[in-house]
């Protein structure tokens, strides 16, 4: 897994991502990355390490920096998944997260409700709704893997 150390919920995504490993008996390797440098240590860093797959964690600067990343793991032919449909568009193999388009779509309807009035305190805090599974599957055939179908069946959109 590639996270940036400096988030402040680093510690919740590595813990997250901890118990998962555990569970399926899979060892972890973890990269730690807040520049375009690290980045590339951490790449080699696993590619030395014979690493099967890779998890990029959620992140804005792995965001800014996602065509770097999807460059350097398709060097290396990973399977990798990403937080963001935005990499998978750009190439990476999957994705797995909250769709980034609804939540700005909140965020401009809470700036409305602030501007007729009312108190952002008042305001609930809210978390996405939204989530989606997107595969790459152009990505999938360059790897050599073969889609479960019921992966297929339940991802919410197929990059053919």
């Amino acid at each position: 897994m590639l996270l940036n150390p400096t988030r402040p919920d680093t510690q919740t995504q590595l813990d997250g991502i901890k118990a998962a490993a555990k569970s399926l008996e899979r060892r972890l390797i973890v990269g730690f990355a807040s520049t375009v440098q690290q980045i590339d240590a951490a790449i080699e860093t696993f590619a030395s390490r014979s690493i099967a797959g890779l998890l990029v964690g959620a992140d804005p600067f792995f965001s800014s920096e996602r065509t770097h990343v999807i460059v350097l793991v398709a060097r290396h032919r990973w399977p990798a998944i990403y937080q963001w449909r935005e990499f998978t568009d750009a190439g990476g193999l999957a994705s797995y997260g909250a769709n980034l388009f609804d939540s700005y779509r909140q965020a401009g309807v809470y700036a409305a409700r602030i501007l007729k009035g009312e108190r952002p305190a008042e305001l609930p805090v809210q978390q996405p709704t939204k989530f989606e599974l997107v595969i790459n599957l152009k990505i999938a055939k360059a790897l050599g893997l073969t889609v479960p179908t019921s992966l297929l069946a339940r991802a919410d959109e197929l990059i053919e």
